[in-house]
Formats: C-alpha cells, structure tokens, sequence
C-alpha cells in the first residue's frame, strides 16, 4: 500500500504545527495587554492541527483509488484556477485598502469571491451581497467592541 500526498502533506502540517507550538514559548509576554501574547498564535496553531488532523484521518480512511480518482489531471492553470482567483482578489484588495478601507474593500472582497467562486445567479447573488455585509460587520463588531483594535478606514467611507 503506497501513502498518498494528502498523508504525507497532513503529517508535515501536523509536524510544523509543533514546531509553531514549541515556538509559542519563545514569544515576549507583554503586561499592557488583556490577555498574554501567546493567545492568538495559539488558536491560529490550534486551527490549522485540527485541520491537519481531519486531513490525516480523511487520506488514511480514503482508499488508494478514491484518492486517485479525486485527483484528475489537469494542467497546472486550469488546477489552481480557484487559488489565483482569490490570490489576484486579495492584491486587489490590498490595492484598493487606502481608498476603500476595511469596512467597503473587505465587503467586496468577501462577495466578489463568493460570485467567483459559486455559481452567479441573481439569487446568489444577493446571497453572496448579504454574506459579505454580515460577515464585515461581524468582522468589525468583533476587532471594535471586543479587541478595541480600530480596522483601516478608506478615504470613500471614513468610519
């Protein structure tokens, strides 16, 4: 039985998840802060071992055909089509992030790469517009009122 890429890839991300961890200890305790510095680092490594996990137990639990068949060949612009969409939507982003600001920029980025992404119909497409407003106002609410961090304003929308 040969070992599949989803294995070996999710054994390296759970292998660098320990070095992050053990890395963590290393991080300057500040006193002028609610919390110790460590926290967010934490809950960032925290989410990518569970997702590293649940990618090892899904390549051992796959059989060696279905995990073959999942891969199609494809070449390589056509594969990573998804990826360099959203990558050119994030430059675009942080290109417009002086003008736009955090609140409008993040708005249009969260729905221009839902419709991308998804299939572009007028329902999703309200769909997608009220995703995106939900999720930047979350966004905010939660950065303002619960980590008193002031988020980028645009020169359109200053709020």
């Amino acid at each position: 039985m040969s070992v599949s890429r989803d294995t070996i890839v999710a054994i390296l991300l759970l292998a660098f998840c320990g070095v992050l961890w053990h890395a963590s200890y290393d991080i300057e305790i500040t006193s002028y802060g609610t919390m110790p510095s460590t926290v967010w680092p934490r809950i960032v490594i925290i989410a990518i071992g569970v997702f590293s996990a649940l990618l090892l137990l899904r390549s051992l639990l796959l059989r060696e055909e279905e995990t073959t068949e999942a891969a199609p060949k494809l070449p390589f612009l056509k594969r990573y089509r998804n990826a360099g969409i959203i990558y050119a939507l994030f430059l675009f982003f942080l290109l417009t992030l002086p003008t736009l600001g955090m609140h409008l920029g993040g708005a249009l980025f969260v729905f221009l790469a839902l419709t991308a992404l998804g299939r572009p119909s007028p329902k999703l497409i309200a769909v997608h517009a009220a995703i995106a407003v939900v999720s930047i106002g979350a966004m905010w609410s939660i950065f303002t009122f619960g980590l008193r961090v002031i988020l980028p304003q645009g020169e359109i929308l200053p709020i």
